[in-house]
């Protein structure tokens, strides 16, 4: 393998005019103070090439192509005195940085890229380390590793449950649980004693319980005690919770602890399995329905119950670097009056949401799964669509909402990817 060094020398204030790679800048401003050559490296070293402009580093790792702004490479720089290792927080000032500043040297070698500043500060990069954590180098990445699944899927993987006594008191049983959930979005703890009681020790081991206008650990049966079609013994179409939240709750526990009749199986979608056929089927659609913001809204009178929620974003939330999905807010009983959308774009929004509701519908995206006693199902509500079919008799769950930072703090902790 082959690396491509070049030292440069910044003299006065203007930089390269940035002629495209592997051009070298010519006439006024940075000047070349070593002839370029190529040197043989490590053989696990990819090649590497750079190249300077009058406001960036053009930087070749491998196969990445990174354009670092000299600002950028200013605040990031992980020297004892601009960044403390101790509590990874940074300790420079980013306002006290020259916002049309310009290094004076450059130099890389096989594995470090090194910058001296104006006032005689060096600052080192790991050629690693930019690769991963530049703009270019997360475009190529996936924040949060998953597998997409219809019932087929999901039941030729044969996802193992975790025994309670191992999820609580070991660690392996808890890696494997957040792993699961990590990588489908769903995930089952047997053996939970049917209490109410043992099902917060359970959602504790965890996450802090987000305590939401339905208190921390509900009870759920069909007495209609709240403003709400789940307290009935109607059948509910897939939905997520909470869309009407400004950040909808990330994780929902169920747990059955009783049901003496008939029906009232869960039926579990994952919305990024449609979402992303869709993507691929009609990426008009996909992209109108992850730009238009539309309100949900929760009015409730019922009873000493009195509230008025309203959630405002799009059905589909991407994150705008890598455009992955991370967030579907989908609920057709609570999404409100759309006012959000102008004419011209109205009519198309409709067919974007038909086609990503057809696709929810599918039966071959259904899983359906009965809850029994002894039985806790995790939900991730910003990927996982839940419902229910109708029911007989009497019904009671119990469950709550986890927050989604501390979940995902754990599975980290225990060196997952979150």
């Amino acid at each position: 393998m082959w690396c491509q060094r070049l030292a440069w020398l910044l003299r006065g204030r203007r930089g390269s005019a940035g002629r495209r790679w592997p051009w070298l800048p010519r006439g006024p401003g940075p000047v070349l103070a070593v002839p370029a050559r190529c040197h043989p490296t490590a053989p696990a070293s990819p090649c590497c090439a750079w190249q300077l402009h009058q406001d960036h580093l053009e930087l070749r790792y491998g196969s990445t192509v990174m354009r670092l702004d000299f600002v950028w490479l200013r605040d990031h720089c992980r020297s004892a005195s601009c960044y403390n290792a101790k509590t990874s927080q940074r300790s420079l000032d980013t306002a006290s940085v020259d916002l049309a500043i310009q290094p004076q040297a450059v130099r890389v070698d096989e594995t470090t890229l090194f910058l001296t500043w104006p006032d005689g500060h060096v600052t080192r990069y790991g050629l690693e380390w930019l690769a991963r954590n530049s703009y270019e180098g997360q475009k190529q990445q996936v924040m949060h590793p998953r597998i997409l699944w219809n019932a087929e899927i999901y039941q030729q993987a044969q996802v193992p449950s975790i025994d309670c006594q191992s999820f609580l008191e070991t660690d392996e049983g808890l890696k494997e649980f957040l792993q699961n959930f990590l990588l489908y979005g769903i995930a089952f703890v047997e053996n939970v004693p049917p209490t109410k009681e043992d099902t917060e020790i359970l959602a504790k081991r965890i996450s802090i319980i987000r305590e939401t206008i339905y208190g921390r650990m509900w009870y759920f049966t069909s007495d209609f005690s709240r403003g709400d079609t789940a307290y009935t013994k109607l059948a509910l179409d897939r939905h997520t919770d909470t869309t009407y939240f400004q950040e909808p709750c990330g994780i929902q526990v169920f747990h059955c602890l009783k049901h003496e009749g008939t029906g009232g199986r869960t039926l579990l979608v994952d919305g990024f399995h449609a979402a992303e056929q869709v993507l691929h089927q009609a990426p008009e659609h996909f992209e109108l329905l992850a730009k238009v913001p539309l309100k949900h809204e929760y009015v409730e009178n019922v009873g000493g119950c009195h509230n008025h929620m309203i959630g405002v974003g799009p059905v589909l939330n991407v994150y705008p670097w890598n455009n992955e999905l991370y967030l579907i807010r989908y609920n057709n009983y609570d999404r409100a009056v759309i006012n959000t959308v102008p004419h011209d774009v109205v009519r198309r929004w409709y067919h974007a949401h038909r086609a990503l509701t057809a696709e929810l519908r599918r039966p071959h995206n259904e899983l359906w799964v009965k809850l029994k006693p002894g039985k806790v199902l995790f939900v991730d509500n910003w990927r996982v669509l839940h419902g229910r079919e109708a029911f007989t008799g009497y019904r009671q769950l119990c469950g709550c909402y986890l927050t989604r930072d501390d979940v995902l703090n754990t599975a980290r902790l225990l060196g997952l990817q979150a």
